[in-house]
């Protein structure tokens, strides 16, 4: 897998030095000659206009799957379930509408609908409300009312939503659940008022389940104003799972102002996106004919015959960085700055020289002794 062959390669780059300076360094014509690293066969390719336009790897062709089925579905009007509490309304009927004498405390005068789906109504009696739209009990209602008052005006409303919701995990900082009411949601309203924590979500890995059936998307496509995504509807049952982006991120080490771990926020990174957030290259001690992108093979562990791929990018030219713009970064790519020529003599020299100082100071200490 790549992140074997990812924690491998760090574990080499870390303890590898150079025979005659310390420090990590990979150049090409090692590449070129021994074709391996750590005895895995390597592939070197360089990063080129030519590269880039064959490969288009910045906006690839979306794995839409099967997402566009949720564009079907409509939903109709609400209709009611357990633990919903309605509202009933009689005009010039206070004690119907409210038999409690308080008018201002309107959720003590709600009826809850019970665990089998009825409710109760003076005069009405019990009458099933699961399944039945806010219009279809108003005129059960009103036609049971008819027997004891003259054309009785009847309004049913929901007070409080509690049979149908949408629930939520993952990397929303208001997770747990969302009601469904009688005005339908949309998966952006949803993902709206579940707030996005955009620092450490992957939007590209946004997941609904409905009906037992995974639909994978990418949240990152709803700031497009041509996205059909704003026509996905949500209904009664449906899971939201937003990922964090703490397994897709990639390592930046090397000659670099600040080696770091760039984690993926969106579908994409370039490889100038994680440059520039290490800081670009350290211009008094990186080669920038030296810049490399490591890419492990697929199936490390099962085949030793699988090859990793090492792009090779001369960025010595600042034009250069329109092509790192364009290169798409994948999981678990280590991007390497090697050191130029003169950094590594100048860390041997200073390594010899510390050398030289322990063994002064060594001997000193002997003729003290004598």
């Amino acid at each position: 897998m790549k992140r074997t062959f990812t924690l491998a390669l760090l574990s080499t780059l870390l303890l590898q030095g150079c025979v005659w300076s310390p420090g990590q360094y990979l150049h090409r014509d090692d590449l070129k000659t021994n074709g391996s690293i750590e005895g895995t066969k390597v592939e070197l390719i360089p990063i080129t206009s030519a590269y880039l336009k064959s490969h288009d790897s910045v906006n690839p062709t979306a794995d839409t799957g099967n997402w566009q089925e949720l564009l079907k579905y409509h939903p109709a009007a609400y209709r009611v379930g357990k633990a919903d509490l309605l509202y009933i309304t009689v005009w010039d009927h206070p004690e119907l509408t409210a038999p409690s004498g308080a008018q201002q405390q309107i959720e003590a005068n709600g009826r809850l609908v019970r665990p089998d789906g009825t409710i109760f109504y003076p005069y009405v009696g019990t009458l099933t409300a699961e399944g039945k739209t806010l219009e279809e009990i108003r005129k059960v209602i009103s036609t049971r009312l008819a027997t004891f008052i003259d054309n009785p005006q009847v309004d049913v409303s929901v007070l409080r939503f509690g049979s149908q919701k949408v629930t939520l995990s993952g990397a929303f900082t208001k997770g747990d659940s969302i009601p469904l009411t009688t005005v339908p949601m949309t998966l952006v309203e949803a993902l709206g008022q579940a707030n996005v924590d955009t620092q450490t979500a992957d939007l590209s890995g946004l997941t609904l389940v409905r009906d037992g059936k995974e639909y994978r998307l990418d949240a990152d496509t709803l700031n497009r104003k041509d996205s059909k995504l704003y026509g996905v509807y949500l209904k009664d049952g449906d899971s939201i799972h937003l990922p964090y982006n703490d397994n897709r991120k990639v390592y930046v080490m090397g000659e670099v102002r600040s080696p770091l771990a760039a984690n993926f926020k969106t579908t994409s990174l370039t490889l100038m996106d994680a440059l520039g957030q290490a800081g670009g290259l350290n211009q008094e001690t990186a080669d920038a004919d030296e810049v490399y992108v490591i890419r492990g093979p697929e199936n490390f562990n099962s085949s030793p015959a699988a090859k990793a791929q090492v792009f090779h990018l001369s960025a010595s030219s600042p034009t250069a960085f329109v092509l790192a713009q364009h290169f798409a970064l994948q999981p678990q790519d280590v991007v390497f700055v090697g050191p130029a020529g003169i950094t590594r003599w100048n860390r041997f020299v200073s390594q010899l020289l510390g050398s030289s100082n322990v063994l002064s100071s060594t001997a000193n200490a002997n003729q003290s002794f004598k």
